[in-house]
């Protein structure tokens, strides 16, 4: 049965609902194998760890409680929209996230925006030009970009771009002290977006051009291709008018899959490039054993994950009428 977009937007939120909450139990479960707390931390760093201010600490944060009470209190918090406080930062984690979420957003978007449309751009070219010089060239470099390490490929982007030609900044996303507003603010903060933009793309590039040429090589076999060749059409009409719709299917659906692990390399980016992001906020409150904010961002990731593979969907519909809405 066809239904309209927003009863199943309506429908695949629903189905979201315990998804998310297993990771937010499976995550908190997993933190709390590691050894350590933020007690731990903190008396180490007041330089006093005796029992007694310990306890004290423990019994501050809630930690003196068994497990699966913790766990119940931390389900109930997350359900009213509470997702606790961090004791690094001392403030709210959703107000710690919500300052970060943006930058990680922005630098996300433009990732997935680049690198799909580049993907199926070159992708295509590859299929149209096998086995010749412009199939060889794409395919070569896609494989070298593909085995760079990104930690590796953004540090040496530093030193060739930053460092050597002085052309991009090092770090941070805007200029210390600027004040800039308006056009001059968003100039500046796309001239600090293009190292970390870059360094993470070219993954992402390499991976869907490659999937991209197999898709496109695979539709040259259909029957549908020999029936517009047949009507006189030429090669350029036949790939971009034809076979480019259907190609981008299974790239659409790398892209949803990939949302995790795109986060995840966001975490390295922003630790390399001090980019003020999530993946920045998660490695450090990973170190200070920050766990209601960690458990957060885990919790936020999770949700973003959701939501990108229900826009994928609904974009799969829009490109494809034979796939219906159920």
């Amino acid at each position: 049965m066809v239904v309209s977009r927003l009863q199943y937007i309506r429908r695949r939120l629903l189905l979201a609902v315990p998804i998310i909450f297993f990771i937010i139990v499976l995550n908190f479960l997993l933190i709390q194998i590691a050894p350590g707390d933020a007690a731990d931390v903190l008396a180490g760093e007041a330089g006093s760890a005796t029992p007694e201010y310990m306890d004290q600490l423990r019994r501050k944060f809630g930690l003196d409680q068994p497990i699966y009470v913790q766990l119940l209190t931390y389900v109930s918090n997350v359900a009213t929209f509470d997702l606790g406080f961090s004791f690094r930062h001392n403030k709210p984690v959703s107000e710690l996230i919500l300052s970060r979420l943006g930058p990680t957003l922005l630098l996300m978007v433009s990732v997935l925006l680049i690198s799909v449309s580049m993907g199926i751009l070159l992708g295509a070219i590859a299929a149209r030009y096998l086995n010749r010089w412009q199939d060889i060239t794409i395919s070569t470099v896609v494989v070298l970009t593909y085995a760079t390490p990104v930690f590796w490929a953004g540090l040496m982007l530093i030193v060739l771009f930053s460092v050597k030609l002085g052309w991009f900044p090092t770090s941070g996303m805007e200029k210390i002290a600027a004040f800039h507003t308006g056009i001059a603010r968003i100039i500046d903060i796309a001239h600090h977006m293009v190292l970390p933009v870059i360094t993470l793309t070219l993954f992402y590039i390499a991976l869907y051009t490659r999937l991209m040429r197999a898709s496109v090589i695979e539709q040259y076999t259909m029957d549908y291709v020999t029936t517009a060749r047949s009507k006189g059409l030429g090669e350029k009409r036949v790939l971009w008018g034809h076979i480019l719709r259907n190609a981008c299917l299974p790239v659409l659906t790398m892209a949803g899959i990939q949302a995790g692990a795109l986060l995840g390399g966001a975490v390295v980016v922003e630790t390399v490039f001090s980019w003020p992001g999530l993946g920045l906020l998660a490695y450090e409150s990973l170190f200070a054993r920050d766990l209601n904010l960690l458990l957060g961002i885990f919790f936020i990731s999770a949700c973003l994950v959701v939501l990108v593979n229900l826009a994928v969907d609904l974009l799969y519909a829009s490109l494809d009428p034979r796939i219906e809405l159920k």
